[in-house]
């Protein structure tokens, strides 16, 4: 029987699951008339051409039908829609709103849909000759995006997930509140209940996740296309046409793909509070491995364009960089990461919906390899070893196997879910640290001596000669950057510290003209150059970081503490108590909740040796307390040129409500019993956090929201409380009004002290006073972590270099297409 429910508002719902219908159809229209079309041998023949790109273009309208309505749903808060119910509230500012939009997988596949029907609209109009091969493969891809977005069921099986799909379809009300919706009355009109959503992931709530996942998933987008003209070359026996007009893709997804990566560690480093900017989580790992594997295709790729060797390898590295894509998907949305990740999805039953993606791909991957492996240009000519493009080759091999001990290791989830076993890494950091700074070793050693070499082969005398300068001045820096940095504790560090400077080293003399190429090689240089950086400052921050919030005692007097954090690498604070630590002295001030997080102020101060002040700063990491996680840590960070000061709150005091008159309680309740002196200006007293000095009295005070009648009396006292140099100000308010008498407390909740001006006592010209002080449990209280992070920067502007590199190259090579 059905059931009216009040107050929903079910168009926009059903306009935009029709989009998500349309879309789906669409995909799978264009991909039928393109596949036709790529089958048509009459060139002059564009009907199926043209029916494919209508197909794509209606896709392209669905999609951005889609994300209009949905938006449109989270911006207005329509809760009776369970992804808007799930991933917002009426708290977060627009800006959040956007993170909410994709932070589910329905919206995260939306956008990853998005970017793709945008690059296949750009390849319909530049592809040419290409188009109908790329752009069946895009629309067949684009078909499964649409697909996971259907939500509906076909022969009993439910197909992808609708962000469409109600809350009371989703989740069952009576559960979800069982005394109130008990009433039937209650259970029609459940919006009356609903006031709000869940809201955004705390951990998200960083402005890091507003551009970090459009870029991400621009990045998987667009590597569709190097896979697509891949399968097309192959398709059509165009072996060697593929490789110029692939080649500036390929490098867009790398540069897109590499920047999104290194905005997700940003976005770690800033919000997260395991102390780093990266630490091997699984969905790190699941992006970065088809970012390198893509690096080494495309490397190759230049290297049959060279010599025209290494076909198959160029051509395999390119199919599996798509295919790790789609395997880092299946990782981080079936579920299968849910303990092993702090930030994988959960399952949505799209368990094998994502294994139907891979396996397709992955047939028609083998499929056209296989028969097409007879007529493949594969050369048996032997390299020189002399040569560029050997060592070219040689790096990539090296990226690979980096990748496959990586994917090995992250795939323990699937195979402990396939084989029944229960194997993890205890120490990922320590375990993925030692074998990929091996890796790195070989891979900057490569990138910088294969720039003295030349394509097809090169004089040993000559890069023998060439090569040693740079290998001299490599050491005397890795001499003086070891002893400046302090990383001579590991023989390995030292290896990676001097392969990294010599790669810096030999690609910018390439810059200077070396072989006279640097025209040409002036992206690949700078690219190579910022990589070394960044792998350089990684590793510097990563050896030499060191905790400054040494504990000497060994022990926090906070229950449980141990269970949570290490006591010897954590200081505890009182308010206005300030503590020393290493060169700093550290002053807990003040916090201030801003819904739902409370930010703390931390004063960091260095003095010297005259004990004037060198340096004075403050830094606010903030905490919330979340029903579902727990304590989340948000740290700050003060930079430096040369490191960066990292703090978390790791325990804080709870914050509790005074209790008022009107709740029988007095505020008194949460102070000491008063100290009641007599007083007159000038007078000093000495209280726990610091001394109070008595001021003249104030006989037109300015009090707000008070008012006072024509024949009243109100005066204030000035009193003001000096804690190590920092003025505290108070002006308690005595008032006579008629023939009776008030009082107006003023509070210091930095210092925990309570004052009344309670008595004027004219014979005597003093003044009575009540000082009351919180007792010293009662305190306001923090645990805190501090940690250096030395020539972090280098991993930042390393990144940055690295970008500006990749986007010559991509202009020289799109330059190379048009010529």
């Amino acid at each position: 029987m059905d059931i009216q429910f009040y107050g929903e508002t079910l168009l926009p719902g059903k306009v935009g699951q029709f989009f998500i219908v349309l879309a789906f159809a669409a995909s799978l229209f264009s991909t039928i008339a393109y596949f036709f079309a790529t089958k048509n041998k009459d060139l002059a023949d564009k009907s199926w051409t043209n029916l494919g790109r209508i197909g794509f273009y209606v896709n392209i309208v669905s999609i951005i039908g889609i994300g209009a309505t949905l938006f449109y749903l989270i911006l207005n808060h329509y809760y009776e829609y369970n992804y808007v119910y799930q991933h917002s509230s009426k708290s977060l500012p627009v800006y959040y709103i956007i993170s909410a939009f994709w932070e589910g997988q329905e919206g995260s596949f939306w956008l990853w849909a998005f970017w793709q029907s945008l690059i296949g609209a750009i390849l319909i109009w530049k592809a040419k000759t290409w188009e109908n091969g790329v752009m069946t493969v895009i629309g067949f891809s684009q078909l499964f995006l649409t697909s996971m977005l259907l939500g509906v069921e076909i022969f009993g099986q439910r197909v992808g997930s609708s962000p469409f799909i109600l809350l009371r379809e989703a989740r069952n009300l009576k559960e979800f509140a069982p005394v109130v919706f008990a009433d039937p009355e209650n259970y029609k009109n459940y919006l009356k209940f609903i006031t709000d959503g869940k809201g955004l992931n705390p951990l998200l709530q960083n402005y890091w996740m507003v551009i970090h996942p459009p870029t991400l998933f621009l990045g998987f987008a667009s590597m569709i296309v190097p896979f697509a003209y891949a399968i097309a070359a192959l398709w059509e026996r165009r072996f060697k046409d593929w490789v110029k007009p692939v080649l500036p893709w390929a490098l867009f997804a790398v540069m897109i793909l590499g920047t999104g990566i290194i905005m997700g560690s940003f976005w770690a480093y800033e919000a997260l509070n395991f102390g780093g900017f990266w630490a091997w989580d699984p969905v790190e790992n699941a992006s970065i491995i088809p970012w390198l594997t893509l690096i080494a295709g495309v490397h190759v790729l230049i290297v049959f364009k060279n010599t025209g060797h290494a076909y198959f390898t160029a051509i395999a590295l390119i199919l599996i960089s798509f295919l790790l894509v789609l395997y880092a998907s299946f990782l981080t949305r079936s579920g299968i990461l849910g303990e092993t990740s702090v930030h994988s999805f959960t399952d949505l039953g799209m368990f094998g919906h994502l294994i139907g993606y891979i396996v397709a791909f992955l047939a028609i991957s083998v499929y056209f390899v296989a028969t097409r492996w007879k007529s493949l240009p594969i050369t048996t000519k032997d390299e020189e070893t002399y040569s560029r493009e050997f060592w070219m080759f040689i790096g990539a091999l090296v990226l690979t196997v980096a990748c496959i001990q990586v994917i090995v290791t992250t795939s323990y989830p699937v195979f402990n879910k396939v084989f029944g076993t229960s194997k993890v890494l205890q120490d990922p950091i320590q375990y993925y640290n030692k074998w990929q700074a091996v890796f790195a070793v070989f891979i900057t050693l490569i990138s910088g001596f294969s720039q003295f070499l030349k394509y097809k082969r090169t004089e040993p005398r000559k890069f023998y000669s060439s090569l040693v300068s740079s290998v001299v001045f490599a050491l005397v820096l890795t001499g003086g950057f070891v002893w400046l940095t302090g990383v001579y504790t590991n023989l390995l560090y030292i290896i990676l510290t001097f392969s990294c400077l010599f790669a810096v080293l030999s690609n910018a003399r390439l810059l200077s003209g070396a072989f006279g190429k640097a025209n040409k090689m002036l992206g690949s240089s700078i690219a190579h150059i910022g990589f070394a950086i960044l792998l350089l400052g990684a590793l510097v921050a990563a050896a030499t970081s060191n905790t400054i919030s040494i504990n000497e005692t060994n022990f926090i007097p906070v229950k449980d503490f141990e269970k949570a954090a290490k006591p010897g690498e954590n200081i505890m604070l009182y308010k206005n108590e300030p503590k020393k630590m290493g060169k700093y002295t550290i002053t807990y001030l003040s916090d201030t909740t801003v819904a739902p997080n409370t930010y703390y102020k931390l004063n960091f101060k260095v003095f010297d040796a005259a004990g004037k002040v060198k340096e004075d700063f403050d830094l606010n990491p903030s905490i919330q307390e979340n029903g579902d996680m727990g304590l989340i840590a948000s740290p700050d960070t003060k930079h430096y040129l040369t490191s960066d000061i990292y703090t978390h709150i790791t325990s804080a005091a709870q914050k509790q409500e005074e209790h008022g008159d009107h709740e029988g309680h007095t505020e008194e309740e949460n102070y000491k019993a008063p100290r009641i002196l007599s007083v007159k200006p000038g007078d000093t007293i000495h209280t726990s956090s610091g001394i109070l000095t008595v001021g003249q009295l104030n006989a037109k005070p300015v009090v707000k929201d008070l008012k006072i009648a024509e024949g009243d009396l109100a005066v204030a006292l000035p009193l003001e409380v000096n804690v190590s140099g920092k003025l505290y100000k108070a002006e308690p308010l005595f008032m006579v009004k008629g023939n009776n008498t008030f009082d107006f407390a003023r509070k210091i909740e930095e210092l925990g002290l309570r004052l009344r001006f309670t008595k004027i006592i004219p014979e005597e010209g003093k003044f009575e006073i009540q000082v009351y002080e919180k007792p010293q449990q009662a305190k306001d209280w923090l645990v805190f972590k501090s940690i250096e992070f030395p020539y972090i920067n280098l991993y930042w502007v390393g990144t940055i270099v690295m970008v500006v590199g990749f986007i010559i190259s991509i202009f020289r090579r799109k330059k190379e297409v048009t010529t």
